[in-house]
Order: structure tokens, then sequence, then C-alpha cells
């Protein structure tokens, strides 16, 4: 009989500290739960469900040392275990995994790029598709998807392509008996052909056998900036031709074995479209997750938008309103209700596409 009371003395004194543990894992799971669903309208959810997540687990782990079954001495030993375990983690992984989340915070607080946005640090280039707790994804040139962690970005300067425009630039070497302006008129040309706006052009050097000229210009759309890119230094080539202008340096002028008269141009094509044109657009292929990726984002904040109106106009209803009134707002409201279960139909095949 003493054995049996002891055992159940025993089994009674870890009753608080289980039923602790389950209520911490069922709260986890019911939060991220909730979050995923109701919330995942917000801009930035994943991250901002991380870092939930990461708090409520450390609450859950001190509230099960305080359920323990053992004396408050102890208690009192294992919280300052804990801490001096943090502070050691802390010490130990500043410049890797804590500093990567402390970087993600201070990337968040400063808000110069999202979802969608062209960016380069150091010699990476891409297009946002997802920000993390710990890393950044790009998606390259190559269409492959990059991870970057956060450290990277707040140690190294980060450019964002503005989503106002940024200009366009390529360089061509021409010889010094060529006129400067017949050059520049036909470089412009190349750019208005490219339908970029207010073009220039800048002399970048001097060299011992040739002139190296920068031709800019404003492109106001940049989801086709790789396209442009290329379409740019194509409408260079066919204006400089079409201006009798060679494109060839002065040592491969003196080694061909031709005459000297004869002008390095190729034969002027028919006017027949070109298959470059019938082809799909470059960035939808390149840059499929980053567009993808930017309209789920933009979908989120105009649900959330539309969450906070149809809150507005429900609280309407607590003044003193006419029924013809009343039905107005109620109808108002339906019209919300049915634009955000559309827009979470939307968001929730987006999802699903990601996941495959």
């Amino acid at each position: 009989m003493y054995y049996l009371n002891l055992f159940l003395d025993k089994f009674l004194a870890f009753i608080p500290m289980v039923i602790a543990v389950t209520f911490v894992l069922f709260a986890i799971w019911f939060v991220q739960y909730y979050l995923n669903k109701r919330y995942a309208g917000i801009s930035g959810n994943r991250f901002r469900i991380q870092m939930v997540l990461l708090i409520l687990s450390f609450i859950g782990l001190l509230v099960v040392i305080l359920t323990l079954p053992v004396s408050e001495t102890t208690i009192g030993q294992l919280l300052s275990l804990l801490g001096i375990l943090l502070s050691a983690a802390i010490a130990l992984s500043a410049t890797t995994f804590v500093g990567n989340i402390m970087a993600g915070f201070m990337l968040r607080a400063i808000k110069n790029f999202k979802a969608g946005d062209f960016i380069r640090v150091k010699e990476h280039f891409g297009r946002v598709t997802e920000r993390g707790l710990l890393h950044l994804e790009i998606q390259t040139e190559d269409r492959d998807l990059t991870t970057l962690p956060n450290l990277l970005l707040v140690t190294n300067p980060v450019k964002v392509i503005r989503s106002s425009g940024t200009l366009v630039t390529a360089e061509v070497s021409l010889g010094y008996d060529i006129p400067k302006s017949k050059i520049e008129d036909a470089l412009i040309k190349a750019a208005k052909d490219c339908e970029l706006e207010d073009p220039f052009v800048l002399i970048l050097n001097l060299g011992d056998f040739s002139v190296t000229y920068r031709l800019c210009g404003l492109l106001t759309d940049i989801k086709h900036l790789i396209s442009k890119q290329s379409k740019l230094k194509s409408k260079m080539l066919e204006s400089l031709h079409q201006s009798g202008i060679e494109i060839v340096s002065p040592t491969f002028m003196n080694q061909r074995p031709i005459s000297p008269d004869k002008p390095v141009i190729p034969k002027m094509e028919s006017t027949v479209p070109s298959r470059q044109s019938e082809e799909p657009n470059a960035e939808s292929i390149v840059f499929d997750k980053a567009e993808e990726a930017e309209s789920l984002e933009k979908m989120r904040e105009r649900q959330s938008r539309m969450v906070e109106q149809m809150r507005e106009i429900e609280s309407q209803l607590k003044d003193e309103l006419d029924d013809s009134e009343i039905l107005k707002v109620k109808s108002k409201i339906e019209r919300y209700k049915k634009g955000i279960e559309n827009l979470d139909m939307q968001i929730l095949e987006f999802e699903k596409r990601e996941k495959e």
C-alpha cells in the first residue's frame, strides 16, 4: 500500500507538467493553423507566422519548466541555466543563426524592397520571390532560385531597381574617323525605336584606337528589363548599320584581306516580321515564380484593404439608420464578403501551385 501511494503521489505530481506540455503543443498547432487560414491576406505572412511561433515556443518552454514537479530552488536553477544557454547561443551564433534573425528584423524595418522587385547583391541579380526569417530567395536570369542569407544583405550594398523606372544602358566602341554627331543621332534613334524615354549618349573613354559610347534610356516598365536590354543592343546594331557606320576596330580593318573601301555592313533584309517578336516574353519565362510572388502579395494587400473597409462599413450598423440605409449597408457588406472569398480562392490556388 505504501508503494501504491508513493506511485500515485509521483503520478499526480507530473500531471500539471503533462497538461502544460499538451496545452503548449496544442496552442502552437492552433495558432499556426489560425494564422494560415484567418490572416492569409496579410503581406509577409510567412515571416510573421515564424516569429509568432518562435515567441510562443519560448513562452511554452518557460511554462513547462515552471510546472515541473521539483522544488522552487531547482526551478530557479533551470531558469538560470536556460538564460545562460540563450546568452551562449546569442554569443556563439551571432554571425549565423541569431545573426540572420536580427538581419531579418533589420530588413523588415528598412522595407527597401518587396516581393517581385529586382535586386542586385554582389554578383547575385534577380527578382525577389520570398522573404523568410533567415533568408531571402530570388529568381535569377537563368530562372533558377537562389537563397541568400539575411546577413549577406545587411553587410553588403543592395541595389534595388525602382518600380518607377530605371536606366537601360549599352556600350559600343567606334573609330575616331566617324563624326560624334552622326553617332549620337544613330544611337538616339535606336533608343527611341526601343521605346525608351529621354535617351542620351555619354562618352566613357577616349582610347588609343576608338571612342567608347554609352547609350542610356529610361525604362518605366521594369518587368521587361531583360528583354529591353537585349532589344536595345539589337536596335543599336541596326541603326548604326543603317547610318553607314562600321562597328569594327581599326586593328580589324587593317588586317582583313578585302578592299578598304568595302564597308563591313550586312545586307539589309526585307521587311519581314522578326522571329523574335513572335517568341514569348522572356520575363514571363525567366521570372515566373517572382511574378507569382508579386501577384500573390498584391492580392493579399488588396484582401487586407477590403477587410478593413468592410469593418468600417459594419461599424455603420451601430449608428441609428432607417431600414433603407440598413439594407444598403448590408448589401455593401455582402459584396465585400464575396470579393474577399474570391481572393481567398485565388490565393489558395497560387499557394498550391507554389508547393507543386
